[in-house]
């Protein structure tokens, strides 16, 4: 493989399996107390459902109720607060002033991106300040007791469902090992916080490797993201500020408005220039 070669990689082995598929008939719970026994039973199905018996048991074998994941579930407080108190409280001058830095030190990378997705620097470099500084933090919860705990959790179980097979499938497929996946409180993976199942979905071999990496490789995380962004409608050369047709993909990104907003006003201020 060419190093530098933008290819997108797929690993839907077991994602594709379960798209059809009932979902766990598991007992869901709101405390600890039913937990493990969900645990096992969900190992028995996974393994019916073809996930092998190596990896089902490498990642759920050491899996502990994630009482942090279910208070963060919770209490998602930032996104109550209004654009200017959250545009202060994530950094956004310290985000724009380092990632024009990042812009000009990585310039061949974004234009190869750009290129292959449509995608500019500016919302990228904003997505990356914002979720991880930059790739400077990229959570230390272990990953598969969060995405289990809310697989059990009633709030959301079929929707962390998903998360926790598309994350066995990233085991499974070895685009990670088991000792890496760990990331925020719900699960999130990687430089740019993607969710298993937009792992599995969107990641893409930015470096040439043959392998998707979001946590080591910011040619991968980067370009996985353009990748995400194209596939909920980016167009390429449109603007991407509120009402500009690419801002509907960078909803698609978070559901917060304010989020959406952030994303928008300083990748504009990193890019230079309308959208």
């Amino acid at each position: 493989m060419v190093p530098g070669k933008l290819k997108f990689m797929t690993a839907g082995l077991v994602l594709l399996a379960i798209g059809t598929s009932p979902a766990f008939a598991g007992q869901c719970g709101n405390d600890a107390a039913g937990f493990p026994a969900w645990v096992e039973a969900f190992k028995q199905e996974a393994v019916a459902k073809g996930v092998s018996q190596r990896t089902v048991q490498e990642a759920l074998a050491g899996v502990s109720y994630a009482t942090k994941t279910i208070s963060l579930d919770r209490n998602q407080k930032s996104f109550k607060l209004s654009y200017e108190q959250f545009m202060q409280k994530r950094g956004a001058s310290t985000i724009i002033s380092k990632g024009r830095t990042l812009k000009k030190q990585n310039a061949a990378l974004f234009k190869k991106i750009e290129a292959r997705y449509g995608v500019p620097a500016g919302p990228l470099l904003a997505i990356w300040g914002m979720e991880t500084g930059f790739g400077s933090f990229l959570g230390n919860q272990d990953a598969f007791s969060a995405l289990a705990t809310l697989a059990y959790d009633c709030r959301r179980s079929e929707f962390f469902e998903e998360q926790l097979y598309a994350a066995l499938n990233i085991l499974e497929t070895g685009q990670l090992e088991r000792a890496e996946m760990k990331g925020a409180g719900h699960g999130e993976i990687g430089q740019m916080q993607f969710l298993p199942v937009n792992y599995v979905k969107f990641g893409a071999d930015g470096d040439g490797n043959g392998k998707v990496d979001m946590i080591r490789s910011r040619a991968d995380a980067l370009a996985s993201t353009a990748n995400y962004l194209r596939g909920y409608g980016w167009q390429p050369g449109a603007g991407y500020q509120p009402g500009e047709p690419n801002f509907a993909a960078i909803e698609g990104w978070n559901k917060a408005q304010v989020y959406q907003k952030a994303i928008a006003a300083i990748g504009l201020a990193i890019d230079g220039e309308e959208g």
